[in-house]
């Protein structure tokens, strides 16, 4: 019997791109840019701090924008239910001060993410990973220690973990990532999604 554990994304995913919901409630269109139009992911959080640190926005602002945001409908359910059949996983580029309210609309499911680093007045200065390559490196070590993954995800950055293991899917993604990768399946509902994992459980 193979011990299976589902590795989804959480931005695009389960909830709203966060980043895309604070360039909204800003007016700010820079703060636009997610990982789906810039693979490094490096580059992207450097822009994002510099754009911050530009309009003298820091964490408090994200927060607030972030406690308005609840999860995609339907995907609470669909956590629940698949929880209810394997271990499940998020592994996100996000970071624990974002991830924790949206964590607690989703029931509180077990996530891997990084880490801001923030100065005392609430300034955003710096971001450390937990680990090089996260959700490639992640499944890898998951692959390590006995497990079969399952992974799932929209992004760039998702492709590694999607294209590592046993089986991946692409879901909710952009038609040039889908058109990019065809060999992957791509899925738009829950519930397709929940039939692509069961049937490779």
């Amino acid at each position: 019997m193979a011990m299976n554990i589902v590795c989804l994304d959480l931005e695009g995913v389960l909830v709203p791109e966060i980043w895309i919901a604070f360039s909204k409630a800003t007016g700010i269109p820079e703060l636009m840019k997610t990982t789906r139009d810039e693979p490094d992911y490096d580059k992207l959080m450097k822009y994002r701090i510099a754009i911050l640190k530009e309009h003298g926005l820091g964490l408090k602002e994200i927060q607030d924008t972030i406690a308005t945001i609840d999860p995609m409908p339907g995907a609470k359910e669909f956590l629940d239910e698949l929880r209810s059949i394997t271990q499940t996983i998020i592994i996100s580029d996000t970071f624990t001060q974002f991830a924790a309210p949206l964590m607690k609309k989703l029931g509180y499911p077990t996530i891997f993410c990084n880490t801001l680093e923030v100065a005392e007045n609430g300034e955003i200065t710096g971001f450390k990973m937990r680990c090089e390559q996260s959700k490639l490196t992640t499944v890898k070590a998951l692959q390590s220690i006995g497990f079969e993954t399952i992974a799932s995800g929209d992004s760039h950055n998702d492709l590694g973990m999607i294209q590592a293991s046993k089986a991946g899917f692409l879901f909710k993604s952009t038609d040039q990532i889908k058109a990019d990768y065809p060999q992957i399946p791509a899925f738009e509902t829950y519930d397709e999604l929940m039939a692509a994992i069961k049937s490779a459980l």
